[in-house]
């Protein structure tokens, strides 16, 4: 598939969530994430005002479901959400729930593999349970944590090329990717690229970054979209 660019907005306030996707979408981004810091302020309310300012664009809830699967999926689904995120460590049934709200209302279910002991059977196992794409996914507070003890801070590039060569559906990766590392992504085989802290969002503050983000992410996208996948 040709790459895909997604942001992450990681913010906590839908105002500044609805000036950012404009702005990203304009920069040229495909794909907009409530991510999970405005799913915790905004919940339905902010996927719903997405929603109605940008009513063809697709729309990823990070809600990384761990219970109560098909109700989860289920209302973001209707407040307008395409996408919704389910994680590996969930109880098999919960992801089979979510699969199947996704079914049932249409949407695509994106599985990560955060915090999963093996990441590559993690990724195996969201695809055999039937999600229709894989999140390749080093977590904020893992980084941070391992970065402190003074170790080499895990990417998700460490072993992405496994991870696509497991699975036959799309997969993203997530965690901590420098810049250029996100730009490179579909040459690994992952098509769907995610721009967000610290890429374009203040990691510390979960607000929009300082400096001509437009202009950048524009000449982002346009790297981005000039690439072919790797398959």
């Amino acid at each position: 598939m040709k790459p895909i660019v997604q942001i992450s907005l990681d913010l906590t306030n839908i105002d500044e969530a609805l000036e950012t996707a404009a702005m990203a979408l304009r920069a040229g981004v495909d794909w907009l994430e409530a991510g999970t810091p405005l799913i915790l302020a905004e919940g339905l309310h902010g996927v719903r005002k997405l929603r109605e300012a940008f009513p063809d664009i697709p729309i990823v809830a990070d809600l990384k479901t761990m219970d109560g699967g098909y109700l989860e999926a289920e209302m973001m689904a209707k407040a307008g959400a395409t996408h919704v995120v389910v994680m590996a460590r969930a109880h098999e049934e919960t992801i089979k729930c979510v699969v199947k709200a996704g079914k049932d209302y249409g949407i695509g279910i994106m599985g990560d593999n955060l915090g999963c002991p093996d990441m590559v059977a993690g990724a195996k196992l969201l695809e055999d349970l039937g999600c229709d794409f894989v999140i390749h996914h080093i977590g904020y507070d893992e980084r941070r944590g391992i970065a402190a003890t003074g170790r080499p801070m895990p990417s998700p590039l460490d072993q992405l090329r496994e991870v696509v060569a497991a699975v036959k559906v799309p997969v993203q990766a997530v965690g901590g990717l420098t810049l250029e590392q996100a730009i490179q992504c579909p040459k690994y085989g992952a098509p769907l690229v995610v721009l967000g802290a610290p890429l374009t969002i203040d990691a510390e503050a979960f607000k929009t970054a300082d400096g001509d983000l437009e202009s950048s992410l524009r000449k982002i996208c346009a790297a981005i979209h000039a690439q072919e996948t790797i398959e």
